[in-house]
């Protein structure tokens, strides 16, 4: 059986030019911090790296610290500070933001404050500029969402944050290689980023960070990444990291007619049911997410049909899977728990074609028929 791929939202394949460098370099002695030969030739390697890292998302090179994915790059951002030091007092998070910066904030120790959602899946404004009024805040705010798609207002969080002494941290892990992705761009001062969510390697990622802030070590031991992350770099990953970031970025217009394939399957779901419901539809989206439900449906049930038959997609967000509970994102948005508990993701890769949509609406017609007949029974 050939299998039909369309959680990329989740994971995406490796690209060729990623997988190229990890072959090139597989089996190397790639250790950054030893003086002889080899490690020269590494950290010569690890720096260019750096270099090129930061010119595609247009970042100061001296802020970028490679980590060993984007949870570790949210953790540190939000709990890797000395008190005497920190530039903020309070924490502000948005209702949709991944656990990784949702449970970072409440282990920090600091007053946490949940900021509104709009029904569409955009922050609430005004909420934010009402909640700013106190001492400085870290704002956390996704640049999109990894279940809904739905693309943040972030250079107007920086504007709002900036005027009340604040600072903005942007988990941009959903966003980096499907859409332009400009650090200085969106004012933010510190950015999350993960390779494997625009086919990069598993277990690499960077968060970028505006190089005056004292941001301390999440993790001690020797010093590397300037102090700022100790542990032996994953050179090949990193260099892979980046040979995936350039090829991705070079094909943003081919992943933007997407939308064109996404809105193929957003009108064959909703021929079969007037029922459903897209969460999102009417806000800014990333051209290859669509997040939908028929009330009173099982998402597990519908999840596990789909995999007999071929087809893979996830239910609220990849790092839930295994347990198919109510999404907080969705519950945010004020969406019902009978459709929440329904909802389905399906993420586009760039070799998905409306054909594919196809494929995957008989196959979820049938699921759905099932359903609708154990239920009568």
């Amino acid at each position: 059986m050939t299998r039909l791929y369309l959680d990329h939202n989740a994971t995406s394949p490796l690209r060729p030019s990623a997988q190229f460098v990890l072959q090139q370099l597989h089996g190397k002695p790639l250790n950054a911090s030893s003086v002889h030969a080899e490690g020269r030739f590494a950290m010569a390697q690890l720096e260019k790296a750096r270099l090129d890292f930061a010119q595609y998302l247009s970042a100061p090179h001296q802020g970028v610290i490679f980590t060993g994915g984007g949870s570790e790059a949210c953790n540190q951002a939000i709990k890797a500070w000395r008190a005497e030091v920190r530039p903020f007092q309070r924490i502000l998070v948005s209702a949709i933001e991944h656990e990784a910066v949702l449970k970072s904030a409440n282990d920090s120790g600091l007053d946490v404050g949940v900021l509104k959602t709009g029904t569409d899946g955009t922050i609430d404004l005004n909420d934010l500029a009402q909640q700013l009024d106190g001492p400085p805040a870290l704002v956390c705010v996704m640049l999109a969402n990894n279940e809904t798609g739905v693309i943040q207002p972030i250079t107007e969080v920086c504007r709002l944050t900036k005027e009340n002494d604040g600072l903005v941290f942007c988990d941009a892990t959903q966003a980096v290689g499907k859409m332009e992705v400009s650090f200085i761009g969106l004012g933010v001062d510190m950015l999350a980023v993960s390779a494997h969510k625009f086919g990069g390697p598993v277990g690499v990622g960077a968060l970028i960070i505006c190089p005056s802030l004292a941001i301390a070590p999440l993790i001690a031991g020797g010093g590397q990444e300037l102090g700022r992350r100790s542990g032996t770099q994953n050179v090949a990953a990193i260099i892979a990291m980046v040979a995936a970031l350039e090829e991705a970025i070079t094909e943003l217009p081919l992943f933007a007619q997407l939308s064109a394939v996404r809105d193929a399957l957003e009108v064959g779901l909703k021929e079969h049911c007037r029922a459903i419901r897209i969460m999102g539809e009417g806000a800014p989206r990333l051209a290859n997410t669509s997040c939908f439900a028929v009330p009173f449906s099982k998402a597990e049930t519908l999840l596990m049909g789909l995999d007999l038959a071929g087809i893979s997609i996830s239910s609220g967000s990849a790092c839930s899977s295994g347990k198919v509970a109510r999404s907080h994102v969705l519950e945010s948005m004020g969406v019902d728990a009978s459709v929440s508990q329904a909802a389905l993701r399906v993420s586009l890769g760039r070799e998905n074609t409306v054909q594919d949509m196809n494929v995957f609406l008989n196959a979820w017609k049938k699921e759905m028929g099932r359903q609708i007949a154990s239920a009568a029974e």
